[in-house]
């Protein structure tokens, strides 16, 4: 075992120095393959984070939401429904929420308004709660100013601004007001007694299936959606997202699979002599292609750790910068919020075999057929 530790050892020494020999080209190398992990390991990185922050959202969210449709679309739902819905075994309770969507003309973004369930969040007339990212995307910070939004050219509706979310919590709230319940049905136009959709807390969610199965009986004109619909629904969506960028990042893979089949074409005629000398001098073809993996593995192991740190940096102390915009889906109010570090092993050890594995048997494969040649034949 001594001896075996001591010629690797031998081994790592020569390899090292035959790295500082050629470090321009080794450079290089390392560089163009980290480019290549680094933009795989920040789209990896990106969506798993919002994986995992859509993950804390949804745990509070309700079991099941109650929608009216009309010609496909939602339509406002009748609040008879709620005393229905609640009154189904397995049930803890339901309740109408008002909620839609409003197109500022002012910036051109949609801000999601709303009716806060919790009492202590409802603002009182005239007043509102806005997120972080409405201030930003009108280019100002507030500091007590009103909010003035228009139904129609002509007209404004001035709220009171008494608190703005901060980015802890933009994920969710970046382009959010939140209005009383009296604000919301004047400003929108809704009669009393009608609500944008009807939510329901379940005791047992295995009980959930047989639920929705009893209320589509009752009411086979609305749509039951369940907490695990949308948790589906998100994770396609990321796992879309994320592969579009993946399709984006095709041509630095490109480049990279060129590179390796130029790799494995074949040595340079300076190589070729290095290993032929090294036969000359007594080097067996298992101490020569065990120098080479040994020159391979520091070189792929490097462009890993570089690649996949600057990814890290990249996406939890910059936000992921260049990735927001693809993986968010915001058009014009994009949030500015802290992303937690998820680190998944499994992601990581498969990137690495989708990177170092390929690079290192294109090191291979020339290498022992030079290796394995007659010495004088490869000098020459």
């Amino acid at each position: 075992m001594r001896r075996w530790l001591a010629r690797q050892r031998a081994l790592a020494d020569y390899t090292l120095a035959a790295l500082a020999r050629r470090r321009g080209k080794n450079f290089a190398l390392i560089a163009i393959f980290a480019l290549v992990i680094f933009f795989l390991a920040s789209a990896m990185f990106f969506a798993g984070a919002l994986r995992h922050e859509t993950g804390l959202v949804l745990a509070e969210a309700p079991e099941l939401t109650v929608q009216r449709l009309t010609l496909g679309r939602q339509d406002l739902i009748d609040g008879a429904v709620i005393a229905e819905i609640g009154a189904i075994r397995g049930v803890t309770g339901a309740k109408g929420r008002l909620w839609g969507y409003f197109y500022d003309r002012i910036d051109g973004a949609n801000y999601t308004v709303m009716v806060p369930d919790d009492p202590e969040m409802t603002p009182a007339p005239g007043q509102v709660l806005i997120g972080e990212g409405i201030p930003r995307a009108r280019g100002f910070t507030w500091a007590g100013a009103p909010l003035f939004l228009s139904r129609t050219p002509g007209d404004l509706v001035k709220f009171e601004v008494i608190r703005t979310f901060g980015r802890e919590s933009a994920l969710m709230t970046a382009d959010l007001v939140l209005m009383n319940e009296a604000d919301f049905r004047s400003f929108f136009g809704i009669a009393p007694g009608l609500y944008t959709d009807v939510t329901a807390r379940v005791r047992n969610p295995n009980e959930i299936a047989k639920i929705v199965e009893k209320a589509s009986r009752a009411h086979p004109e609305l749509r039951f959606v369940t907490r695990g619909d949308i948790a589906r629904t998100y994770q396609k969506l990321f796992d879309w997202r994320e592969g579009l960028l993946a399709a984006l990042g095709g041509a630095a893979l490109l480049a990279f699979a060129i590179f390796a089949a130029e790799k494995a074409s074949g040595l340079s005629a300076e190589e070729a002599r290095e290993i032929g000398v090294l036969k000359a001098v007594g080097w067996d073809t298992g101490d020569v292609i065990a120098m080479k993996l040994w020159e391979g593995g520091v070189v792929a192991l490097a462009a890993f750790l570089i690649g996949t740190l600057a990814a890290y940096a990249h996406v939890f102390l910059f936000s992921g910068r260049l990735f927001a915009p693809v993986l968010k889906g915001w058009s014009v109010i994009y949030p500015d919020f802290p992303l937690s570090p998820q680190l998944d092993p499994l992601s990581l050890t498969t990137l690495a075999l989708l990177t170092i594995v390929p690079y290192m048997a294109a090191v291979l494969v020339p290498i022992w057929r030079v290796a394995s040649a007659d010495p004088d034949a490869v000098m020459r």
